[in-house]
């Protein structure tokens, strides 16, 4: 029986391998117990072993993503003949391809496609057994990205073979594209190419099977998409199995030779379940060969099939050309030089503008191309490898109107003025109206959660994100984005709904949400987890009403006064409502009484020891305890000033180290240049991440009270832009200043970013079990990369920098808070 050299990460892959080689269980991964008797037999054409593992997602550290560039047609995305709409999707995590969509942006094909190398005594996947190192494809004279196309090199820890790949998607044709060079360093390697569909956003309803030289996936569903893999060099074998059970890894663990080949899982087209696809290249004798790989996507199998036919039969070069852009094809590099602020704001980065350009791209690649300016929060599912893949689920790949607002702000920062006009007209789509199925009360909020075709997933009722679409609604109008009449009839169709419910609020029935809204208690707040008064949410609905003020007077409505009058009622009861004199933190070591801002406060009593609700496997303690940097956003706005000492208190208080773990929300980081940089986390208490004393990622077992929450990058933006508002407000922004600003704050974030210039969603922080993957302090976890608000906040912080002045700030709010 063949070794492997290791056994590391727990995944579907090295579970298999730990099952076949070792005899051991594979944990939530293992085998259903109404599976097929297996009796592995070479002349069965049909798979035993259904339905195979239980299926899960890929790991969501993700160091790249990809897809091609669209330009829009009236706003929209329409496909010609001449300009084809290619709707494919893809990720990269540990050096292999991972989740690759097609059609919405959230409806997933693959899992995982990655290499099996077999020596002569040994098994490796590449995901575990080699070191991976990803670059850009295409790059500028200052090594800044100018396309979403990467090359990785896995390398084997042995120095035994190597693994090169370009990846990218084809824009004229729903298809993607990997060049593959293997390598081998010693005779006897051979390569099997090894891939684990997951169609229509689910790994439990597959069939896979051979066909030819092609390996194909589908479900049973009539409308079922189907996934064509195809290569310029003709497999010797190739078998279709059932993870876990019958698949080629457990085939290659007896003896390292795909010897019980199957041509399909369902002869019937009935029997489903959680599949691979295995083929085997020719063995290489301390020498190397290219293989052009293709992944065509359709609606039926021959549209897959003259998907991923006519992208081979293209070519490489040919390919690659028009994802980058060329005489014949507008690709990624029109659109990074269609940007005409960048070339300046990268003045005013450490890395030479390299992060701000990936940005660039990162953001827009996060659209979707079928509902235009559908921006989602990430092309991922947090702790994917722990999330069960058996029923369909969006994870992050999904509309918030808050994380929205976010990117849309981010684009008007770059220069992309087309972006954010589409996208805040697809608003409308997720606002609540008499329309919304199913729903009774008062409209104008916007859904906590959609898909991208506006399909309803979560409906909590967040105050935040019914102010920042008429927040960006002002801000586009005064960026001549939108014209007096444009903004005047977004106001009357959209905006002044939003506004009415920001006062009066009202009865809301929708699905499991029936309650009552009485602003400015929201009933849930931008972490989406606690009720009540919260200055963060509180700061966008004095800003979006001030906002709505305005554009009432444009549209000659009597309401403005209405909004402008609530607004500055509103400000006036912060400090009775979210600012407490009591409890622990409010005195100092000298004995005096320093008000700060409460995280939020349930009841609007915020000197009352009222617990905050159990949340994320925690239990909720006194308000008074729980220290998070939301006031911030009172600055951004415009509604507070920086020096205000209510809102020092409570910063001082915010990065105040010496609090124990649970508690604490700044850490400290060392930056490239060997300085310290800040990193935050959401609030103190936080649940949402690994247990620090198992490991387990975040309610990988159920909900822990060891569960921790670890620092989110872009509170390190967030905090740069109040300090630029605190130095511009003081007479201090010299050069000096600025320069320690931009070292402090725009360094810090681009201290987070990973190898492919993505930025997480949180970054490990230190404390507890370092879990299986060995994080180092500042690496981002497996919870969610790339964020688009980290990019997006990077992108407004550097804007920031560059004008001298905070990028999303309110000079309206400021003038007409004060009567």
């Amino acid at each position: 029986m063949l070794k492997p050299r290791s056994v590391i990460k727990k995944s579907v892959l090295t579970s298999a391998i730990t099952i076949g080689l070792l005899g051991l269980s594979a944990c939530s991964e293992q085998p259903s117990a109404k599976a097929d008797q297996i009796t592995p037999s070479a002349a069965s054409s049909v798979a035993p072993g259904a339905p195979g593992a239980e299926p899960v997602w890929a790991f969501s550290g993700k160091t790249g993503i990809g897809t091609s560039y669209e330009p829009y047609t009236d706003g929209q995305y329409q496909g010609t003949k001449a300009n084809p709409i290619s709707k494919v999707w893809f990720s990269v995590a540990q050096g292999i391809l991972t989740e690759t969509m097609y059609g919405l942006i959230h409806n997933a094909q693959l899992k995982e496609l990655q290499f099996v190398i077999v020596g002569k005594d040994f098994i490796d996947t590449e995901k575990d057994h080699t070191n991976s190192t990803i670059e850009y494809l295409h790059t500028d004279a200052q090594g800044r990205p100018l396309s979403l196309a990467y090359k990785i090199i896995n390398k084997d820890k042995d120095g035994k073979y190597q693994i090169e790949k370009h990846i990218f998607t084809d824009p004229n044709r729903d298809s993607l594209m990997m060049k593959v060079v293997f390598t081998a360093f010693e005779d006897g390697i051979t390569p099997y190419l090894y891939a684990n569909p997951h169609i229509d956003n689910s790994g439990a309803n597959d069939i896979a099977q051979v066909e030819g030289n092609a390996l194909l996936a589908h479900t049973n569903a009539n409308n079922s998409s189907v996934l064509t893999i195809r290569s310029d060099v003709d497999f010797v074998k190739a078998s279709a199995g059932f993870v876990g059970t019958s698949d080629g890894l457990i085939d290659l663990a007896d003896n390292g030779q795909l010897d019980n080949i199957y041509q399909t899982t369902a002869a019937d087209n009935i029997r489903v379940g959680n599949v691979a696809l295995t083929a085997q290249y020719p063995t290489l004798n301390s020498n190397s060969y290219t293989v052009n790989f293709t992944l065509g996507f359709g609606a039926n199998k021959q549209a897959s099939l003259d998907n991923a036919n006519a992208t081979l039969a293209l070519g490489y070069d040919a390919v690659l050309s028009a994802y980058l852009g060329d005489e014949k094809h507008v690709g990624w590099k029109d659109y990074i030089s269609s940007l005409a602020p960048l070339t300046t704001m990268a003045n005013n980065t450490t890395d030479g503008g390299k992060l701000l350009y990936a940005s660039a791209l990162v953001l827009k690649a996060q659209e979707d191309k079928t509902h235009a300016g559908a921006l989602i929060a990430s092309l991922s599912n947090p702790w994917g490898d722990t999330v069960s893949a058996k029923v369909g689920s969006t994870g992050y790949k999904a509309v918030w109107p808050r994380d929205f607002y976010q990117c849309a702000m981010a684009f008007l920062a770059m220069g992309d003025t087309q972006t954010p006009k589409v996208a805040f007209e697809y608003l409308k789509k997720v606002q609540v109206t008499e329309n919304t199925p199913g729903y009774e009360g008062t409209p104008g909020w916007f859904l906590q959660k959609t898909h991208v075709d506006g399909e309803i997933e979560w409906v909590g009722v967040q105050l935040d994100q019914t102010a920042m679409p008429i927040m960006l609604g002002w801000k586009l109008w005064q960026a001549g984005v939108l014209s007096d009449a444009e903004a005047t009839h977004w106001y009357q169709q959209m905006l002044k709904p939003a506004a009415d419910f920001l006062i009066t609020g009202g009865k809301v029935k929708l699905d499991w949400n029936d309650t009552q809204i009485n602003p400015p208690s929201t009933q849930q707040e931008r972490w989406e987890e606690q009720a009540g008064y919260s200055p963060s949410t509180t700061a966008a609905v004095i800003a979006g009403l001030v906002a709505a003020s305005e554009l009432a007077t444009l549209a000659k409505d009597k309401s403005s006064s209405d909004y402008l009058n609530a607004a500055r009622k509103l400000e006036s009861e912060l400090s009775t409502t979210m600012v407490t004199n009591t409890g622990a933190f409010a005195q100092n070591n000298q004995g005096e009484t320093k008000p700060f801002y409460l995280r939020i406060s349930p009841n609007g009593t915020p000197n009352t020891a009222d617990k905050l609700l159990d949340n994320n496997g925690k239990t909720g303690i006194d308000q008074r305890l729980i220290l998070d940097a939301g006031f911030l956003e009172l600055v951004r706005y415009g509604v507070k000033n920086a020096q205000d000492p209510i809102i020092q208190n409570s910063v001082m208080l915010v990065d105040n180290t010496n609090i124990e773990d649970n508690l604490r929300v700044k850490y400290e980081f060392n930056a490239k240049d060997g300085t310290t940089i800040p990193g935050y986390r959401r609030y103190g208490n936080d649940g949402y991440g690994e247990d620090t004393v198992t490991g387990l990622s975040y309610a990988e077992k159920g909900n822990t009270e060891q569960q921790r929450g670890r620092v989110w990058p872009f509170f390190t933006g967030e905090r740069g832009h109040y300090e630029l508002a605190l130095a511009k407000s003081t007479g201090n922004l010299t050069p000096e200043t600025k320069s320690q600003l931009l070292n402090t704050y725009v360094q810090g974030m681009e201290t987070f970013a990973n190898q492919g210039l993505m930025l997480p969603e949180q970054s490990w922080d230190g404390v507890g079990n370092v879990t299986r993957y060995q994080y180092a302090l500042g690496q981002g976890t497996n919870s969610a990369t790339p964020l688009a608000w980290t990019h997006a906040e990077y992108v407004k912080l550097v804007r920031s920098m560059t004008d001298e002045q905070v990028w999303d700030h309110y000079p309206i709010v400021e003038q007409k808070l004060t009567p």
